[in-house]
């Protein structure tokens, strides 16, 4: 078992904004994961007085593993595949799965932020939040779509990501805040957390209008 343990996403979105207060007067926009990277963003952005916006990828289940993700798109289309994976299943379903994948992603900024103006990332510093990182696959899309929009940097900030992981994306970003990159990763995110819930549609809407 890691050293590392969060109470909850609330205990470790502080504890991630106590490493990113190098940030604070570098121009920071925190960009969350939907969902669970909303609860995290929330307190770094509070703590780094900087807006919280929203990058959305979506995962591309397995036609007969709808859990195992091979691809994960973004709402702007930019997607990371698994190659051996996609390449072995049928490609019109694949192409029908990531329109769908794509719109669902649209829908849910039109659902989360009601139409509010996406933040021009032009010159800024770029911090994108994530509960944790199993496969990098859904982190590495929102990185693609990101880059796309010209920031000054792009940093990731995560509690925890598993050692090879971590090394892969640090190489292709600015930075990477972790709090734990363990050699033995546990399997899951939510292994690392005591208390770990879905998060809602309902909650990411509040805590999105309380950071405004």
């Amino acid at each position: 078992m890691s050293d590392v343990y969060f109470k909850d996403r609330e205990e470790a979105g502080r504890r991630l904004a106590e490493k990113l207060m190098k940030f604070k007067d570098a121009s920071p926009v925190v960009l969350a994961l939907p969902r669970g990277g909303v609860v995290l963003g929330a307190e770094v952005a509070r703590a780094l007085n900087c807006p919280l916006d929203l990058v959305i990828p979506r995962k591309i289940g397995h036609p007969g593993n709808p859990e195992y993700a091979i691809a994960t798109v973004t709402e702007k289309g930019a997607i990371v595949v698994n190659k051996s994976e996609v390449g072995a299943v049928d490609s019109t379903w694949f192409e029908r799965e990531k329109s769908a994948q794509i719109a669902e992603a649209k829908r849910r900024r039109e659902k989360y932020l009601a139409g509010r103006k996406q933040v021009d990332l032009a010159g800024k510093t770029a911090i994108l939040v994530d509960d944790g990182i199993a496969t990098g696959l859904t982190m590495r899309a929102a990185i693609s779509e990101v880059k796309a929009k010209n920031p000054a940097k792009i940093i990731i900030a995560v509690p925890v990501a598993p050692a090879d992981i971590y090394k892969q994306i640090k190489d292709g970003v600015d930075d990477f805040v972790a709090i734990d990159a363990p050699e033995y990763y546990l399997g899951s995110v939510g292994a690392y957390y005591r208390d770990f819930p879905q998060v809602s549609d309902e909650e990411v809407v509040g805590i999105l209008q309380n950071n405004q």
